[in-house]
């Protein structure tokens, strides 16, 4: 077997719109290829071997063992190489479980497609599936040291690319909330929202944690201070940065027991509780000067150690902390019963798992000697003994849930300090040997203030009840009642997508909200450009939708990203399909029309359910796209009688349809007429159906989503074919002898549709044609025919980059096409697109019409642009500014 390509997918797809994080790999089954299982001796009982939980796995049969039964029976490699990438992610603690294998149209190739949580780990576990199944083929087992060692790695990939255990339970809920999130890759930062409405986490720090609170908790003498000087009551204690000033410093505080402690510690690194003698004082000053500069000596408090979650001002979780120990049982030494507890299911190592292994250190051994135990001694049943002075979760501690017990007036104590400390998540400790009495009469203390608090002993409390303190996290972030999200409105089809994106960008500008939009000429904020390019990939979306400064999102969706990544957003709230037409079949395992509109369904399919569809209800592959989506169904129309549309507005659905030379919306019996089409530029004076399609699809996707018909009627009067607001799409130049006509037009149906605008005008018509490289044989033939049919006069010309073709191969095939169509056509073959554009438009006679159809749309309209076109002058035609180069166009079609 070999692997030929393996993409990752992160959003919806053509496999699942639902499940967004998929591996596909493209696999040669080589000599396996008419190899069923039960065909290769040995293989399913080296496959039960090497990984008998393969039992658990239903698949068609659906039932347990229902996959081994295929592999018994027999089944192609490709199948089993699914169910094994699957099950080592599962084995290796990645809980995965969808799965699918589809032959290409080349015999022996199969897309294998896996589910994956983490990116990385989804790509090895589809590499060491092959590897894993080979080795089964050649040799009947697979090594358990190789086995092992493609588990551990597995589990360090999903460990090391892991959100902390705080940042997940935020995610979560967000989750839950159906708030994308998307983690910056900076600083450790998540993102949750789009646009506008964004909001930023750091850990348990949000964008509205204040940079003084923070630096004035990391300062705990200061702290101690400011919260002194507000009456609140915390520990005797000084700083002192040198040795010899530590007795001094004890003295001060009333001598032993002490607590010493780092000043800008963290995590409880370098802190030592209950001192009693200057030996125990002297070590601990040197592990607190390890971690800080300064060390704060403080009076010892007896009592529990608490933490208080604050958020927004309230309490919301309370848990008391217990150091690090271990419980005797009359029959195991300390060190049997530190092992038995690190067994415990959840513990791992730092914050991996709900609890942390216990690692003893220097204080640790202080602690064993205090209790007059060693590792050796049993202890009786019941007895404990203490393994850390601190009770911090990430030194093996365990937590206790305490938010019912908490007393009010030490709510308001708490709630207090974290206003007065100026955070908005605060976790404050305190000290005190009953929770649920005043601080006052126990003689408690608040030790400390933290930003950034851990919530993991709240999320899963070793005992009592686990609190959800992501919740109010979020209703900080996002108030109820409050958007998370911006409107996103996705357009994709064979043909018209860039023209209906710009259109439908164009419209929204006219409300004054800041639109941000995705094209094939690149990305765009308001009216500047932000990245040149073609970017209709998830990359471009994911870069606008992060944007704070963006209100609106429209996004131009185009197969080649679709089919490598999945869309750049989890859902819409319109989704547009233009049309579907034979282009760019044959490649990315696409041979078929209807595999083409499954693809483009995706769009439809990811709208929400309260959003729009808008479909094309003169295209029957778009029509069914219906049937395939929870959303909403909004169509349009070029036919005001098309049964579809008249059925559905019968039912009080919506529509836009061209009747009547009117560009109108339509829903129940009433019809509201926006523009005529001769008063929108972009339809070249009603002269360009296809364009009429175009303006339809974005006017009926902006009014379902609310945009206003003046607001509509505004945008289509001010938007033309230029070329600085769609390049490549219908730009005429008006070069005064004659006009000149760039556009991208690049498959059949697009050339079609171009025609029928060419074909009306009144002089020569001269076209410059070509097609990609990378399109089957048949469809260049098809130019060719389509050409001969268009034009009076053909110069045939190729691209700079042939995508694999020999120089002149696709020109030759155009060319058969223009032969089979009208033997006397007239055409000569200029491969060169440069000297082709010149020729053309050096031999263009008086009132004639030289089309371009480039690869390179700003190349061709630089070569027009330095023969000087007459300006654009917006000229008022009807009431409506046209410019001129269209005026004169249309005085000469009509």
């Amino acid at each position: 077997m070999k692997i030929l390509k393996i993409q990752t997918l992160r959003g919806p797809n053509y496999w699942s719109i639902r499940r967004h994080k998929l591996v596909v790999m493209r696999l040669d089954l080589e000599d396996l290829a008419d190899k069923p299982s039960d065909r290769i001796p040995g293989f399913y009982e080296g496959l039960l071997r090497v990984l008998p939980s393969l039992e658990d796995h239903f698949c068609a049969p659906g039932c347990r063992g229902g996959f081994l039964q295929r592999v018994r029976e027999g089944t192609y490699m490709g199948h089993i190489v699914e169910h094994v990438a699957l099950e080592l992610q599962t084995l290796a603690g990645m809980n995965v479980g969808f799965g699918r294998t589809r032959e290409t149209a080349t015999s022996g190739i199969y897309q294998v497609v896996i589910e994956y949580l983490e990116e990385q780990a989804g790509r090895y576990a589809a590499r060491a599936a092959v590897r894993l199944c080979q080795s089964i083929v050649n040799t009947g087992s697979y090594p358990e040291a190789e086995l092992a060692q493609d588990l551990q790695d597995l589990k360090e990939m999903c460990s090391d690319s892991a959100l902390g255990p705080s940042t997940e339970t935020i995610v979560k809920e967000a989750e839950a909330r159906g708030i994308p999130w998307r983690y910056l890759n900076a600083r450790a930062l998540v993102q949750f929202g789009y646009g506008i409405y964004s909001k930023r986490i750091q850990a348990t720090l949000s964008e509205y944690t204040g940079i003084l609170g923070v630096e004035l908790a990391c300062d705990k003498e200061s702290t101690k201070q400011v919260l002194r000087d507000g009456g609140v009551p915390v520990p005797r204690g000084t700083v002192v940065y040198y040795l010899d000033d530590l007795p001094d410093a004890i003295a001060d505080i009333g001598g032993y027991p002490i607590v010493i402690k780092p000043l800008d510690g963290h995590h409880g690194k370098g802190i030592t509780l209950n001192i009693n003698s200057w030996e125990q004082a002297e070590a601990a000053y040197d592990a607190a000067k390890g971690e800080s500069k300064g060390v704060i000596v403080e009076r010892y408090y007896t009592g529990r150690d608490h933490r208080v979650l604050v958020v927004n001002g309230k309490v919301v979780a309370v848990a008391e902390r217990v150091p690090a120990h271990v419980v005797g049982n009359g029959k195991l030494t300390i060190s049997e019963l530190i092992e038995e507890t690190n067994r415990d299911p959840r513990r791992g190592t730092g914050h991996e798992n709900v609890l942390t292994k216990i690692e003893l250190d220097r204080t640790s051994w202080d602690l064993l000697k205090e209790q007059e135990y060693t590792l050796d001694t049993v202890l009786e049943s019941g007895e404990i003994c203490y393994l850390k002075a601190t009770a911090n979760l990430s030194t093996g501690g365990i937590a206790v849930d305490r938010t019912d017990d908490i007393h009010p007036e030490n709510i308001w104590i708490a709630q207090r300090v974290a206003k007065i400390i100026g955070l908005d998540i605060a976790g404050i400790d305190v000290v005190t040997a009953d929770i649920s009495q005043p601080l006052r009469e126990t003689g408690g203390v608040i030790v400390e203030v933290n930003a950034a608090p851990g919530f993991r002993m709240h999320v899963s409390p070793s005992e009592g009840l686990p609190r959800n303190v992501a919740a109010p996290v979020l209703d900080m972030l996002f108030p109820p009642g409050t958007p998370s999200r911006i409107p996103i409105l996705a357009v994709t089809g064979t043909n018209g997508k860039t023209t209906t994106t710009r259109l439908l960008a164009h419209i929204y500008k006219q409300t004054g909200l800041t639109v941000g939009y995705t094209t094939t000429d690149g990305t765009y904020i308001g009216d500047y450009l932000v990245e040149k390019g073609d970017n209709t990939g998830p990359q471009s979306a994911q870069m606008l939708l992060h944007d704070p400064t963006v209100e609106v999102a429209v996004l131009e969706a185009a197969r080649g990203g679709i089919l490598r990544s999945g869309l750049g957003f989890d859902a819409s709230d319109v989704g547009v399909v233009l049309n579907v037409a034979a282009d760019h079949l044959g490649i990315g395992d696409i041979d078929t029309l209807d595999q083409l509109a499954n693809l483009k369904s995706v769009v439809a399919e990811a709208v929400l359910p309260k959003g729009y569809a808008v479909l094309n209800a003169d295209d029957p592959l778009v029509v069914e796209m219906a049937k395939r989506t929870k959303a909403q169904i909004a169509y349009f129309s070029m036919n005001p009688e098309n049964e579809i549309v008249k059925a559905h507005t019968q039912q009080s659905g919506v529509a836009a349809v061209y009747e009547n030379g009117y560009l109108s919306i339509l829903k129940g019996d009433w019809t509201l007429r926006i523009e005529q089409a001769i008063n929108v530029p972009l339809t070249m004076g009603g002269k360009a159906p296809f364009m009429i399609a175009n303006a339809l699809a974005a006017s009926l996707a902006a009014f379902v989503q609310g945009v206003g018909i003046d607001y509509i009627r505004k945008g289509l009067t001010t938007f033309r074919a230029s070329a600085s607001q769609t390049p490549g799409r219908m730009n005429l130049f008006n070069l005064g002898n004659y006009h000149a006509l760039v556009d991208y037009a690049h498959n059949p149906a697009s050339y079609e549709a171009l025609g029928n605008f060419i074909r009306n005008w009144p002089g020569e018509r001269i076209g410059v044609v070509g097609g990609p490289g990378d399109r089957r044989d048949e469809d260049f033939v098809t130019l060719g025919k389509l050409s001969a049919n268009i034009f009076d006069r053909i110069i045939v010309k190729e691209d700079d980059d042939t995508r694999g073709r020999d120089r002149g191969a696709a020109a030759e095939l155009i060319i058969q096409g223009i032969g089979q169509a009208k033997p006397d056509c007239r055409y000569e073959s200029i491969l060169d697109e440069t000297t082709a554009i010149n020729t053309a438009l050096d031999s263009a006679t008086p009132n004639s019409l030289v089309v371009i159809l480039p690869e390179t749309v700003s190349r061709a309209i630089k070569l027009i642009e330095a023969r000087r076109p007459i300006p654009e002058q917006v000229q008022q035609v009807n009431g409506v500014e046209v410019t001129n180069s269209v005026k004169s166009s249309l005085a000469n079609q009509i």
